[in-house]
């Protein structure tokens, strides 16, 4: 929506994510942002395969590095939105351009209160947003992010809670969001798996449930959800059960007359906070940089906002 707002030249966004998975490394986000050579061999390996071929005109070629179009440009403005994958990508790229002050002295950061994409262009293109230059605490500021992110446990994230980061306004409540994503102290679900369950347990049994529980949080994208969904329900002992127990698994796929969704004793258990997911199942997941095992398991307690280490 922001580019048929006419409001730049051109308006590129960033399709990476951030909070489900495993953290793309260093390098591959830095060969991504590369310009085009036969490192990115496969779809979607290289930054702009997502974009419009036409869509660089006067400016340069879906081949282009991503450095190498910031210098084209006298003034870049930076649209965050509120979710935390996008809160997310902002530091990282914060964190990626802080050494080319060439390219820092044109930044300028715009924050939404709301997703961009929600919006009409041409209601998009009367905001009167505010427009703040970006200095070195922002920079400083996302690169502590960044890194906090990526680290081996979520310790050096919750430290951040502790700092001011009022520079960059919408941070603070990503990372709680994201908090809220390891496992509960009591449950062992995610707040998004929770969702889902208490979804489940009102009555949605359709295997379309993922497309409405998804936006209650607005962390996980459709397929993410969808993911989740099968994860629970592929464990030994699952919270859910996926089809109709008459049908032998080959017939439990999305799309089927007979595919529904419908909670195991243990996800009425959960639902109830008296289990514990992980008292019956293996745990193999990634946090930002952390690895969750059940030796090694982080959880958060999300009544008093606290990091319960394993």
């Amino acid at each position: 929506m922001l580019g048929r707002s006419n409001l730049a030249n051109i308006a590129l966004g960033f399709s990476v994510r951030f909070v489900w998975g495993r953290l793309p490394s260093e390098e591959e986000l830095a060969i991504a942002l590369e310009p085009r050579s036969a490192k990115h061999s496969r779809t979607g390996d290289h930054w702009l395969d997502d974009v419009e071929r036409n869509s660089l005109i006067g400016f340069g070629s879906p081949d282009i590095g991503f450095l190498q179009l910031c210098e084209k440009f006298d003034s870049i403005e930076v649209w965050a939105d509120v979710r935390p994958n996008d809160q997310l990508v902002l530091v990282w790229l914060l964190d990626l351009l802080r050494p080319y002050r060439e390219i820092t002295t044109k930044l300028s950061l715009v924050h939404t209160d709301d997703m961009v994409a929600n919006y009409a262009p041409e209601a998009v293109a009367k905001w009167k947003l505010p427009v703040v230059k970006v200095t070195e605490n922002h920079l400083v500021t996302a690169s502590r992010a960044w890194r906090a992110y990526r680290a081996d446990t979520p310790g050096p994230c919750f430290d951040l809670l502790m700092t001011d980061m009022t520079v960059l306004p919408r941070l603070r409540s990503a990372l709680i969001a994201m908090f809220e994503e390891l496992p509960d102290s009591t449950t062992g679900l995610s707040a998004s798996e929770m969702d889902l369950l208490e979804f489940v347990n009102d009555g949605y049994t359709d295997p379309r449930v993922v497309e409405e529980a998804r936006w209650l949080r607005n962390v996980l994208e459709e397929h993410e959800a969808r993911e989740a969904l099968l994860e629970l329900a592929e464990h030994s002992v699952p919270p859910v059960m996926l089809g109709d127990p008459a049908f032998d698994n080959e017939d439990r796929y999305f799309g089927r007359s007979e595919w529904k969704v419908t909670l195991t004793e243990l996800g009425r258990s959960l639902l109830a906070r008296e289990e514990d997911m992980w008292r019956h199942n293996p745990i193999r997941r990634w946090w930002g940089g952390t690895e969750l095992t059940n030796e090694r398991l982080w959880r958060w307690d999300r009544e008093c906002r606290l990091l319960i280490a394993p």
